[in-house]
């Protein structure tokens, strides 16, 4: 399995620090609103990434964080005359409910910002006493020339920094030793939550934060650390600046980030009015098709969203549940149970497809070329079986569409849903139309159903039915 390492540029096969297991840190959400599509990326990519591991038999301790105390959830606690705390916490349950929509799996752990305050002044204490940090008035500041690795995920040069003009930190321009210091410990502002400290009643920085939470929950050195390419710099920049310097050992053996998601070709944004949170989307549609648009680029690509685009997601995403429908008709109503020698044979040919789909996978998780095997598969299965075939047949082929699917955490097993009784009784008077061949009749009752959003399919295996 390979991964491109943002660090060295290039693909390289993955060996993690303890033989079968996985150290993962994903940077979450600032929870001051719901989520837009734009935070689902990573999300969706990398609970894949962690699927695949575990489907390769690793151990996943994979943690993502909430952050929970930043200056848009002040904002948001001011605008709404509540506390910073009763922000975050209503919005990392939205958080929660939509990431459960779209079948992303809870982390082993979510850290909060906020729980962790304790750990982060004990590293800002110990980056000063080595002195790589030091304090202004209450404002502590981490010394960026001293890291003589800076620079080295990004592959920026802090002299070109310097010269642009850039600025790593928003406050005490004038306080700071060089221009790109940045801050580690700020003093609290009136109306904002605060903490004590030994430098005065204040916050973390932004960048603190994370190293800290995987520290306590993963380890000194960790295997994987992702995120949205918009983190590279400065958050994951300086993230490795602490770590490495905290704890004199390599922070993060591999980095992994995700390509920007565009609307209609254009950055999402509120002041373009092309801003869309996962909730607006799966008022429109099944959460299942944004996972399966997210995962059918690679995830290092740009990705577009748009209307067309989703719509063909949908269809797409609708071919493999047919296949696995029509599996599981012709499964309950074979007439024979046992392989037949030629079905061995046919099954022993479909491992192909599953071949494929693990070589996508290992080359830096190419889930586009491993969707793109699982419709190779449902093609053999089209062709393949039919009302012909054995019980054991079908089933079998089912059980590989659904498991390659499963592993990309695409749900493509429907349950049978139960209709009301008045549904069942318009399907039926239906059917009695057509025997009485009341054709005028029937088309007015696939209408009246099609209204409820009940569509109606006549096969030679007799009606079926789904939602529109």
């Amino acid at each position: 399995m390979k991964f491109y390492n943002t660090l060295t540029k290039k693909k390289e096969e993955f060996v993690p620090i303890e033989p079968g297991k996985v150290r993962m840190y994903v940077c979450g959400p600032t929870v001051y609103n719901l989520i837009h599509i734009g935070n689902a990326r990573p999300m969706i990519v990398f609970d894949t990434a962690r699927r695949y591991m575990e489907y390769k038999g690793y151990e996943v301790n994979y943690v993502s964080n909430f952050t929970d105390v930043d200056d848009k959830i002040i904002a948001k606690a001011i605008q709404e005359g509540v506390s910073a705390d009763e922000v975050s916490t209503r919005y990392i349950e939205e958080c929660k409910k939509d990431m459960a929509a779209m079948n992303v799996r809870p982390a082993t752990t979510h850290p909060l910002a906020t729980q962790e305050i304790p750990g982060m002044i004990e590293m800002i204490q110990t980056l000063i006493d080595k002195g790589f940090a030091y304090d202004v008035e209450g404002t502590v500041y981490f010394r960026t020339r001293k890291f003589d690795e800076y620079g080295k995920l990004s592959h920026k040069n802090l002299d070109d920094l310097r010269s642009g003009g850039r600025s790593l930190l928003v406050t005490g321009e004038n306080q700071k030793e060089d221009p790109l210091d940045f801050v580690l410990w700020k003093p609290k502002k009136e109306g904002e939550p605060a903490w004590t400290s030994p430098w005065c009643e204040g916050r973390p920085g932004w960048h603190i934060e994370c190293s800290v939470m995987s520290k306590k929950y993963l380890g000194e050195e960790i295997d994987i650390h992702a995120g949205g390419e918009d983190l590279i710099f400065p958050h994951h920049e300086n993230e490795i600046a602490q770590s490495e310097c905290c704890n004199g050992k390599l922070f993060a053996k591999y980095w992994l980030h995700n390509a920007f998601l565009n609307i209609d070709n254009r950055k999402m944004s509120k002041s373009l009015g092309n801003f869309f949170t996962v909730r607006e989307i799966g008022e429109k549609m099944d959460l299942q098709i944004l996972r399966f648009f997210m995962l059918s680029a690679h995830y290092r690509s740009p990705l577009n969203f748009s209307e067309d685009i989703m719509e063909a997601s949908k269809n797409a995403l609708e071919r493999i549940i047919t296949a696995v429908d029509n599996l599981k008709h012709l499964e309950a109503n074979a007439a024979v149970e046992a392989l037949t020698e030629s079905e061995k044979t046919s099954l022993e040919a479909m491992k192909q497809y599953r071949v494929k789909f693990e070589e996508a996978m290992d080359d830096d998780l190419n889930t586009a070329d491993a969707i793109a095997a699982i419709f190779e598969l449902v093609k053999f299965s089209n062709t393949e079986a039919d009302e012909k075939s054995s019980r054991a047949f079908v089933e079998a082929v089912k059980r590989e569409i659904t498991a390659l699917a499963d592993i990309l955490g695409l749900i493509v097993d429907r349950k049978e849903e139960t209709l009301d009784s008045e549904v069942e009784d318009l399907i039926a008077k239906r059917q009695e139309a057509r025997k009485a061949r009341d054709f005028a009749r029937a088309d007015e009752i696939r209408d009246e159903l099609l209204a409820k959003g009940i569509v109606l399919e006549d096969t030679r295996e007799g009606v079926k039915w789904k939602r529109a």
